[in-house]
C-alpha cells in the first residue's frame, strides 16, 4: 500500500485519543447505532440470508483459488470489448498508470467515483502533485475532501461528522473548490444535499475524465459494476469521454450469474436497502453510449502476498459493506481515523497489516484492535472469521519479536500449565502469598488501570478435592 496516514502514531495511542472527544463519540454512537438497526431488519426479511451468506463465501472462496485464471480471463473480455487493461503490481505504479492516462487526454481535472482503492494508493496526492485535479462527487467523500480530511467509514467516509460541522465546511470551501454555498444555508439536510448537488453539477457537466472503482468485475463478460445511492456515480460512469477504473485483484467474478448473490447481500447489509437506488454495469465501449476510451487499472498492491496465506487470504472476500464496523464496540468509540489506513473498523485491523505488511508500529498494533467479541463475523455477508484472522496476525506479529514481554509471559504460563508438579507449586505459592499481591500488575498499566488482578482463593481447587475426595 502507499503507506499510513501521515504522521498516525500506533493504535492504542490514536484510539486514546479519539475516545476523549465526547463529540466524536456522539456521531459515531448514533451513526453506528442507526445504520445496524435498518441492517438487521432489512436482512431479517431473507429467509434464505444464512443461505446467500454461504454462496457468497464459496464464489468468493473459488474465485481467489482461481484467481489467475479468470483475470485472465477478464483481460481478454475486456480488451474484446473495446476497453484497455493495465496491470499494477503497487500504488506507484497505479498512480504512474493513471497520471500518465490523464495527461494523455490533455486534461488536467477528473471527477472521482467513490473509490477505496483510489484512497488506498493516495491517487488524489498523486495526480495533485501532476498538475491534475480530482474532485470527489460522492456526498461523503465531498465532505471530507472539503474538510482537508480523511475518510473514517468505508461505507459513511464522514460519519464523524455532524450537521452542524458539514454546514461550516461548505461555507468555507465550497467557493475555493468551485460554485459556492448558497447565501444562508442552513443544517438542514435538503439545504446540505442541494448545495452538493449544486456544486457538483457543474463539475459534472464540464469533465472529459472520470476515475472510478468497481465492486465487481464480471470475467465472463469483462463487465464492470459499481452500486451506489446518490447518482454521482452514473453520471461519472457515463458523461466524460474517458473512464478510467483502478480495481484490486480480488473484485472479480467469475460469472454474471454470481452477481445474483451479491446484489441482494451487499445493499442490505451495508445501506439496508433491498437495491442500490443506482446500479451501474458497463462493458467496454459502445458508439454513442458512454465513454469512448475505457482504462482498466487491475491493482495487486499486496493482494498476491495476502492470497498466500491460507487463513489470512479470506479478507479478500471482502464486498466493502461496513457491516463489521457499524456493530463493532471498538470502532464505535474510537472511530475509524485511529486505525491509519483507508480501511478501518474490524475488516481494516486483518486487510491492512496483510496489504502493507506488519513491519510498522501502527500495523503491528492493528491486530489487537479487537475485543475479539465475534460481533463482526455474524454480520458479515461472506463470512469472513475476522477473530480467527485477527488472532493469525497476532501469532505472526509475536514471531517476528514484537509483544517481547507478552510472549515470555506466554512461554512461562504454557511451561507451567504444561506441568502438573509445575501448575500445584505455583497454586501453593499463590495461596501463601495472596495478601501480599497488587491490585495492579507492573508493566500492564494499559490492562490494569481499569481492571483489578482477581482475588486468589485461600485453597486451590486442587487442594480442595485432595482434602475433601480422597
Amino acid at each position: 500500500m502507499s503507506g499510513t496516514f501521515l504522521g498516525m502514531p500506533a493504535f492504542p495511542v490514536a484510539a486514546k485519543a479519539a475516545v476523549g472527544d465526547a463529540t466524536l463519540r456522539a456521531n459515531l454512537r448514533h451513526a453506528t447505532h442507526t445504520i445496524r438497526d435498518k441492517r438487521a431488519a432489512a436482512v431479517a426479511e431473507l429467509e434464505d440470508w444464512d443461505r446467500l451468506r454461504e454462496a457468497g463465501k464459496q464464489i468468493k472462496d473459488h474465485t481467489l483459488r482461481h484467481l489467475d485464471r479468470y483475470l485472465l480471463q477478464l483481460e481478454e473480455a475486456v480488451t474484446a470489448a473495446g476497453g484497455t487493461v493495465h496491470w499494477a503490481a503497487d500504488a506507484d505504479e497505479a498512480n504512474r498508470i493513471v497520471t500518465a492516462l490523464v495527461r494523455a487526454t490533455g486534461e488536467t481535472e477528473v471527477v472521482k467515483v467513490k473509490s477505496m482503492a483510489t484512497q488506498e494508493i493516495g491517487l488524489n496526492e498523486a495526480l495533485e502533485s501532476a498538475g491534475i485535479a480530482a474532485y470527489e462527487t460522492d456526498l461523503a467523500e465531498l465532505i471530507v475532501q472539503l474538510g482537508h480530511d480523511r475518510p473514517s467509514h468505508i461505507l459513511v467516509p464522514a460519519i464523524h461528522r455532524n450537521r452542524g460541522e458539514i454546514r461550516d465546511i461548505f461555507r468555507a470551501e465550497m467557493g475555493e473548490w468551485g460554485r459556492p454555498a448558497p447565501d444562508g444555508l442552513t443544517d438542514t439536510p435538503a439545504d446540505l444535499a442541494e448545495a452538493a448537488r449544486l456544486h457538483l453539477r457543474e463539475k459534472f457537466l464540464r469533465a472529459k475524465v472520470a476515475v472510478s472503482g468497481a465492486n465487481f468485475m464480471v470475467a465472463e463478460t469483462g463487465t464492470l459494476v459499481v452500486l451506489e445511492s446518490e447518482g454521482n456515480g452514473r453520471m461519472c460512469l457515463t458523461l466524460p469521454e474517458t473512464l478510467i477504473s483502478v480495481v484490486g485483484i480480488e473484485k472479480t467474478v467469475p460469472t454474471w450469474r454470481d452477481l445474483e448473490v451479491f446484489l441482494q447481500t451487499l445493499p442490505r447489509s451495508s445501506t439496508a436497502e433491498r437495491m442500490n437506488p443506482y446500479t451501474t454495469m458497463w462493458t467496454g465501449t459502445t458508439d454513442g453510449d458512454g465513454p469512448r476510451d475505457f482504462h482498466l487499472v487491475l491493482l495487486d498492491n499486496g493482494r498476491t502476498d495476502t492470497l498466500a496465506d491460507e487463513v489470512g487470504r479470506q479478507a479478500l472476500r471482502c464486498i466493502r459493506c461496513s457491516a463489521c464496523l457499524n456493530v463493532c464496540p471498538v470502532y464505535e468509540r474510537a472511530g475509524g481515523h485511529a486505525y491509519g489506513s483507508v480501511y478501518p473498523g474490524p475488516i481494516g485491523a486483518i486487510l491492512s497489516p496483510q496489504l502493507r505488511g506488519t513491519e510498522s508500529e501502527i500495523d503491528a498494533s492493528l491486530p489487537f484492535a479487537s475485543s475479539l467479541c465475534g460481533a463482526c463475523y455474524e454480520v458479515c455477508p461472506v463470512a469472513i472469521d475476522i477473530p480467527e484472522v485477527l488472532v493469525h496476525l497476532r501469532e505472526r506479529i509475536a514471531d517476528q519479536g514484537g509483544h517481547r514481554l507478552e510472549r515470555a509471559a506466554m512461554k512461562a504460563a504454557g511451561a507451567v500449565l504444561g506441568s502438573p508438579r509445575a501448575l500445584a507449586a505455583a497454586e501453593r505459592l499463590a495461596a501463601s502469598t495472596r495478601r501480599l499481591h497488587p491490585k495492579r500488575l507492573p508493566g500492564a498499566s494499559a490492562w490494569t488501570d481499569s481492571r483489578e488482578l482477581p482475588e486468589v482463593p485461600a485453597e486451590s481447587f486442587r487442594a480442595w478435592w485432595k482434602r475433601n475426595r480422597t
